[in-house]
């Protein structure tokens, strides 16, 4: 007599399509961490988007999608775009210069051009005067390589549509992303150098690293002094730099760090963490320094953070 298999109760089933449904979306969270972070440069605010797509993702039979990333990045796009347009109102409030949150980043990121570059604060700076779905259709596009099609599901646009923004979108960031041409080497040694003039107050040391056009952004977020606008010029920004830290009677560090794939200083004021000071680079000099001091925005300095393209 042959043995019958027990059907599967409801229960398990459903358990099953649970776990089923867990497993999928543990595999694919550091992208989609990743997708929400470039479009909101707020890591805060990926952590919810990702709540919220975990939660409209267990309403879903996964057995029924076809392609499980590409549904997950489509639910964690249109709760990005939800969450940028009322971001906006936020940022519309804030006091000073506004930068993306700071996240300590392992060396394969750095080691990942694309990647670095793709979160590097000098990009995300440039992203922010996008329109939310320009900067959606961009990051999906230019770091991600989600096809139009796929796209335009996400946005609620036509492929063509799609195009079009995307071609906008392209080039308007061409016209002000940075420049950068360096090697990991010319990197290190130019932030060594500015470490070293930071610490000793020298301010022949930081005009000797800062290139005659480089530009400061600061974000204190209303609770530290930063500047109110970006800093340009190598004199004017040595001299806030200085002014701003290089009081006497304070014990001032720097620790060299990656900070979203690219070169950073850790800064401490009497070995408490005062902020995060990430810097682009031509060259052997310094174009770009972006110093974070909002405390809020510091919370992800001390730990690593995943990031991926795929």
């Amino acid at each position: 007599m042959n043995e019958r298999s027990e059907p599967t109760t409801g229960a398990a089933a459903g358990g099953d399509r649970v776990d089923s449904a867990t497993e999928v979306f543990v595999a694919h969270r550091n992208l989609l961490f990743t997708v929400a972070y470039e479009m909101l440069g707020s890591a805060a605010d990926a952590e919810d988007v990702l709540q919220e797509t975990w939660l409209r993702w267990m309403k879903v039979d996964v057995r029924q999608v076809r392609d499980q990333r590409a549904y997950l990045v489509r639910i964690t796009t249109r709760r990005s775009l939800d969450r940028l347009r009322t971001m906006r109102r936020r940022k519309e409030a804030y006091i000073g210069s506004w930068l993306p949150e700071p996240l300590l980043t392992a060396p394969d990121v750095a080691e990942d051009v694309e990647l670095a570059e793709s979160v590097s604060m000098a990009l995300m700076l440039v992203l922010e005067t996008l329109s939310p779905t320009e900067r959606a259709v961009f990051v999906l596009r230019e770091a991600f390589t989600v096809s139009y099609d796929e796209i335009a599901a996400a946005v609620g646009k036509s492929p063509a549509a799609v195009r079009q923004i995307a071609h906008r979108a392209r080039r308007h960031v061409d016209a002000r992303r940075p420049r950068e041409v360096f090697s990991p080497s010319q990197a290190r040694a130019a932030l060594e150098s500015f470490q070293r003039a930071l610490e000793a107050r020298d301010l022949q040391g930081l005009l000797d690293v800062l290139a005659p056009e480089i530009v400061l952004v600061s974000d204190g977020g209303g609770v530290k002094r930063a500047a109110p606008r970006p800093i340009t010029g190598a004199d004017k920004v040595a001299r806030f730099i200085v002014g701003g830290l290089g009081k006497a009677e304070v014990a001032l560090s720097g620790e060299a760090t990656v900070v979203n794939g690219n070169p950073a200083l850790l800064v401490r004021v009497d070995g408490e963490i005062d902020g995060v000071i990430a810097i682009g680079v031509e060259g052997a000099r310094i174009t770009g320094l972006y110093y974070v001091r909002n405390p809020e925005k510091l919370t992800r300095i001390e730990s690593e953070i995943a990031l991926t393209l795929r």
